[in-house]
């Protein structure tokens, strides 16, 4: 998994692989490798999908593109290249378990189970996947239950690129780091972005961020990534995390078995000097062996907190801090000992008064980085507590800092490149006051053909856009119980596997006292071989086989199904009326059915699992053959898209 932003380096050049300057223009399949090599995963995943689309792709091939979009944090991509590399001859151990890691990053909490265990019976036991399916059983829970606290996406100054690590510099204004939307200039091989810089942004009264205002200052004149940033009380010294920007120091690393330079983070202390900053190399920043950023300073101003993945830590990147001297310089950094840092990797801290606030993925947790909070300073700590969900999700969450905090309320921000955000990575508000009212929402799930009640059916509280905010399964009687916000409006989606789904709109709750609401969803049994249903609205224009806009979006929900059941096999047949020679539609119909079938390959579906097949007027589904006459309603009848399950 990548250490989000805490080796976000950039590459410098191959050091000791050889030339990759060919003499002769290189094949597609070497240009994907090598790119994907130099860690330029943007550009490799584009070719890898050329590469892939074939009945029997490679599986290097497929295993390439599912990790180049996993680093990437595009996980549903992801989870739809994994889902196809697990079934192809040799796949790595790897490949299985980052299909895991993509499905519970997703919030796809059963099947990632299904795929850990799947991996230890394979593989063997390991503490790490223990921990990940223990995490799995919390989340389920912490999201049945979740906390008081609202979580609202800062639409205003997220974009389709990464914002994080708001700092408020006043009541009315702050700092976030985030990738322009630059056409010109430098742009990370990485991701395919522009590198990260540091804006000013105005925040409302009620704390709702502004559109971002203009690059901060003289910290952003930098060759790589700059932020984030941490300030003191005073608003005069800025610790402005970057990449450290030689390249004779450069780390030299191993990554898919080639050696590659790669620049590490340092922290760099600005000092206000009139009009202009002075800037001096945090101490201990030591760019040719380790990262060293992401600081937090104490109210005092005497504790500096920071990442770092230094020498004599317990493993990955760990918490670290450095006390202040009497003559102002900084002692040598200490670890933040065993209870907040684990043998996985520690970042981003933030501490409040006695409270410290990080993000771990090695602490049991919901998918990716989770945020927690322990209680001490400097190397003695509480055992840590998950901030569970909403503050908390399947994603990565990181960057917590609290701006207003009284014995009532509780405000502040937090980074996550949750689902239902604006792209990457995403800035949140929260906010925790004490509720007024309880709202009770009580869900049965029935079978719906013999009306018994359906136990471990997964079942999705949704809001009125259809992003889930809550799930959980149902217990032996088919119950489960959800809290809810008054004055809003929701959704619900009930599934189990076998079982076609249901789902079900709320109203909006205008709940002026405790309140119970009860509803049932029904499913029916799902599909058998040799089932055969009809494609509603799939529409051609007269005598054309290209796929409309509106058929695309009918043809996407037959994706989805068919990546929530890696085994479903289908034939995709096309029907004409009886009209024109059979032989001109036998060939139009195929051309239809190999036109939908071609889409939904597009889409990450393996070309294998699809049979296109053109029945022209052989299949007429009333009396309308040749030479009769009929209503145009009628012959529509017979112009249709059908699917027949094949094997599931």
């Amino acid at each position: 998994m990548k250490l989000r932003y805490i080796i976000y380096s950039s590459l410098t050049g191959l050091l000791l692989s050889g030339n990759i300057q060919a003499q002769e223009q290189p094949s597609q399949g070497r240009q994907a490798d090598e790119l994907f090599q130099s860690m330029d995963y943007a550009r490799a995943a584009a070719l890898y999908e050329k590469l892939v689309d074939t009945k029997r792709p490679r599986t290097s091939d497929l295993e390439r593109l599912a990790y180049s979009y996993l680093y990437l944090n595009m996980y549903d991509q992801a989870e739809s290249w994994y889902a196809r590399a697990v079934q192809a001859p040799k796949a790595s151990k790897e490949t299985y378990l980052n299909y895991a890691r993509a499905l519970q990053q997703q919030g796809k909490y059963v099947k990632a189970r299904e795929q850990y265990q799947l991996y230890t019976s394979q593989f063997g036991q390991d503490k790490g996947i223990d921990r990940s399916i223990q995490g799995i059983d919390s989340a389920i829970v912490w999201t049945n239950n979740p906390s008081a606290y609202v979580v609202k996406n800062e639409s205003a100054v997220n974009t389709v690129y990464a914002d994080f690590g708001y700092f408020p510099l006043a009541a009315d204004k702050g700092l976030l780091t985030t990738e322009p939307n630059r056409i010109l200039g430098s742009k990370s091989g990485m991701t395919g972005h522009s590198y990260l810089r540091m804006y000013s942004v105005e925040r409302t009264p009620d704390g709702t961020l502004n559109v971002p205002l203009h690059l901060f200052g003289d910290f952003n004149d930098a060759k790589y990534h700059v932020g984030p940033v941490a300030i003191d009380a005073k608003n005069q010294i800025y610790y402005v995390t970057r990449t450290y920007p030689g390249k004779r120091d450069a780390q030299r690393f191993q990554e898919h078995g080639m050696r590659w330079a790669k620049q590490n983070l340092e922290l760099i202390i600005y000092t206000k000097e009139g009009s202009g900053w002075h800037a001096e190399s945090f101490p201990y920043n030591d760019a040719k062996r380790y990262s060293l950023g992401h600081a937090s300073l104490s109210e005092d101003g005497k504790t500096l907190y920071f990442a770092s993945d230094m020498p004599g830590g317990l493993g990955g990147v760990d918490i670290w801090y450095s006390e202040k001297l009497q003559d102002g310089s900084w002692g040598t950094p200490k670890n933040a000992g065993p209870e907040v840092n684990t043998e996985s990797d520690e970042m981003f801290p933030s501490i409040h008064y006695s409270t410290l606030y990080f993000s771990s993925n090695g602490h049991i947790g919901m998918g990716g980085l989770d945020l927690f909070k322990a209680e001490g300073q400097k190397s003695t700590f509480s055992k840590p507590v998950n901030l569970r969900y909403p503050l908390n999700s399947a994603g990565d969450d990181f960057c917590f800092i609290i701006a207003e905090s009284n014995p009532t309320y509780i405000s502040g921000y937090l980074s996550s490149n949750r689902k239902g955000g604006q792209g990457s990575d995403d800035i949140y508000s929260f906010s925790l006051r004490k509720p007024d009212v309880k709202v009770l929402l009580e869900v049965n799930l029935r079978n719906k053909d013999n009306g018994k009640p359906i136990d471990n059916g997964l079942v999705n509280l949704m809001d009125k856009n259809r992003q889930i905010i809550s799930s959980g399964l149902t217990d032996g009687k088919g119950g489960i119980q959800f809290k809810l916000e008054p004055h809003l409006g929701y959704a619900l989606l009930g599934q189990k596997h076998g079982l076609l789904p249901d789902s079900v709109s709320l109203p909006i709750i205008n709940a002026n006292r405790d309140t119970t609401i009860k509803v049932t969803l029904e499913l029916k049994p799902e599909f058998t071989k040799g089932d055969r249903f009809v494609l509603e609205d799939i529409h051609y224009d007269l005598d054309k086989y290209f796929i409309r806009k509106d058929a695309a979006v009918i043809l996407d929900r037959l994706v989805k199904t068919m990546k929530d059941h890696p085994s479903l096999k289908i034939e995709l047949s096309s029907h004409t009326d009886s009209r024109g020679s059979a032989r001109y539609n036998e060939v139009l119909s195929q051309n239809r059915a190999q036109a939908a079938v071609d889409y939904i390959v597009s889409q990450g579906i393996s070309r294998n699992r699809l049979i296109a097949k053109g029945y022209g007027e052989t299949r007429l589904t009333n009396r309308c053959a040749d030479g009769i006459s009929c209503t145009e309603q009628e012959h529509q009848a017979n112009r249709r898209t059908e699917v027949e399950i094949l094997e599931f």
